[in-house]
């Protein structure tokens, strides 16, 4: 079933009390973060406690995804082989390369079949955070038919790169591009990476619709504040979908005339604008807005 992502928020996997109010913060996707958010030391502790709260907690039906550790460490393969036997919608497969995704998918495939789950059933979310993944982007996501998105994370990749991370993000205007359209292309979803400043909402407000306009298809959160500004400038706007309602509508009429071509408001309409319209529609959809 398709679902909106236009936010995933960041929760980290050692925390009680955030994960147990995790269902009710408002986000289409929760993160619960076994990697940069955990200390050395609480690693085991904290796979424990995500293990217990996907048992036992209600998530109210939000989608949830938890970011393993990376495969060459000593816990990301523990990650999985715990995590997975109850069922996460999705893993996030950390610093992601065509490798790490086609190994998890393998033992995913496994511990499915061991424990009577439907195959496939547990998607992966590969992180992009580093020059290979990113030059790699699109071999990594047809490593496994269960990739469903892929999340930038900036913080990493510039480091990677050696670069300075700024609030413009002209420094990964170029990753940003190239994650959208080769998101676009596999028609899967492309996840932005989070903005750090809680202080700087004009600058917050500037970032997501630099993503949005680059193709993006939602953001990545850090805190839950941040969750309803997303989703306003994610969502179609109420101008947007009435436009789009307007050129279905006379689609059809056209279609009921026998009429290949046809005009609304003394505008030629042609196939990208009713595609346009109709994505439009399916996004309000998702959202809850039509």
């Amino acid at each position: 079933m398709e679902r909106p992502r236009r936010t995933m928020l960041f929760i980290p996997g050692n925390n009680p009390n955030m994960i147990q109010n995790a269902g009710i913060l408002g986000a289409d996707s929760i993160i619960l973060d076994l990697e940069d958010a955990v200390s050395i030391t609480e690693k085991d502790a904290a796979r424990l406690l995500v293990k217990n709260a996907l048992e036992d907690l209600d998530f109210y039906g939000t989608e949830i995804v938890v970011r393993i550790n990376p495969l060459s460490s000593d816990f990301g393969i523990k990650d999985i082989e715990e995590i997975a036997r109850v069922q996460p919608d999705a893993l996030m497969v950390t610093k992601a390369t065509e490798e790490d995704v086609q190994k998890s998918c393998e033992m995913l495939t496994k511990i499915e079949k061991e424990q009577g789950f439907e195959l496939g059933n547990i998607k992966l979310f590969p992180l992009i955070e580093t020059a290979y993944g990113l030059e790699n982007v699109y071999n990594i996501i047809k490593s496994s038919e269960r990739v469903i998105g892929v999340l930038l994370g900036a913080e990493d990749l510039t480091a990677d790169l050696g670069v300075k991370r700024t609030a413009g993000g002209k420094e990964i205007f170029y990753a940003r591009s190239k994650i959208a359209v080769t998101c676009k292309a596999c028609r899967i979803d492309a996840i932005d990476t989070p903005f750090a400043d809680m202080n700087d909402r004009e600058g917050f407000i500037k970032d997501i619709f630099t993503a949005k306009s680059l193709g993006m298809t939602g953001k990545a959160a850090i805190n839950p504040r941040q969750i309803d500004t997303i989703h306003e400038i994610f969502a179609p706007s109420e101008d947007e979908i009435k436009y789009a309602q307007a050129v279905i509508n006379a689609m059809k009429e056209a279609e009921k005339q026998g009429k290949g071509v046809f005009s609304l408001d003394g505008k030629m309409v042609d196939a990208p604008i009713i595609m346009r319209a109709q994505n439009v529609l399916k996004k309000a959809k998702l959202a809850g807005l039509v």
